[in-house]
């Protein structure tokens, strides 16, 4: 089982979405285990959790003393010689990646911390051996949303969370995005489903999305294709 520690502010914005779809059953099934931990609860009386940055500046910044105490409160409880990664959500943080959602998946312990304010006291990183992911380019008001987005790209990769051949078939398994997808109705509006779709022939079809596949990440994301220079 893999077990996912949050450590956050706002605990109450991960409710909702980890007891429903694919993370909810997960739970379910007993292959995933994801625990809330209030940063406020470890406070205590008239202690603060954020505090000026030293040197000065703008915004404030979580301090390292409340967080260090839930995840020595966590470490104390897991199994000895557990695998386990300690993930800070940071704008500064490197990209996360499929292949990162990939390595959490087979960990035994996932703990994410969630950034706020001007960021997290750059101790904890350095003390816990943190690794700093980022959703993207550009920032947000706090972590819960990455963090959200990291465990669920993690979860559905989990055995047993979904179809293995789901898996297989979608993009960031392989060189390139997935092609494009089409269901009923064959015409809607004047908009009609590609002719081969609907052929039965499953060597055509093949084809078909090979090329599409190419096409839409030489289009979207060249960086991904095995060969930059190619076309598709």
């Amino acid at each position: 089982m893999l077990h996912i520690d949050v450590v956050t502010l706002f605990p109450e914005l991960f409710a909702p979405a980890i007891g429903l779809s694919i993370l909810g059953r997960a739970q379910e099934r007993g292959l995933v285990r994801i625990e809330l931990h209030h940063i406020l609860d470890a406070l205590s009386d008239g202690e603060r959790a954020d505090d000026r940055p030293f040197g000065g500046g703008p915004g404030m910044v979580l301090r390292v003393e409340p967080l260090a105490r839930v995840l020595d409160a966590i470490l104390a409880g897991a199994t000895p010689g557990e695998r386990r990664a300690v993930v800070v959500t940071a704008a500064a943080g490197i990209p996360f990646r499929q292949p990162d959602a990939e390595r959490f998946a087979a960990l035994d312990r996932l703990i994410v911390v969630c950034g706020h304010y001007e960021g997290i006291d750059e101790r904890l990183v350095a003390l816990y051996g943190a690794q700093e992911f980022s959703l993207g380019d550009f920032v947000l008001t706090g972590g819960e949303i990455p963090a959200l987005a990291f465990i669920d790209a993690t979860v559905r990769l989990v055995a047993g969370a979904i179809s293995p051949a789901s898996l297989n078939q979608e993009s960031f398994t392989g060189p390139a995005l997935d092609a494009p997808a089409y269901t009923r109705p064959a015409s809607f509006r004047g908009a009609d489903v590609p002719p081969v779709l609907l052929s039965g022939d499953h060597a055509k079809i093949a084809q078909w999305r090979r090329e599409e596949s190419r096409a839409r990440t030489a289009a979207r994301r060249r960086d991904l294709l095995d060969e930059p220079g190619d076309e598709p």
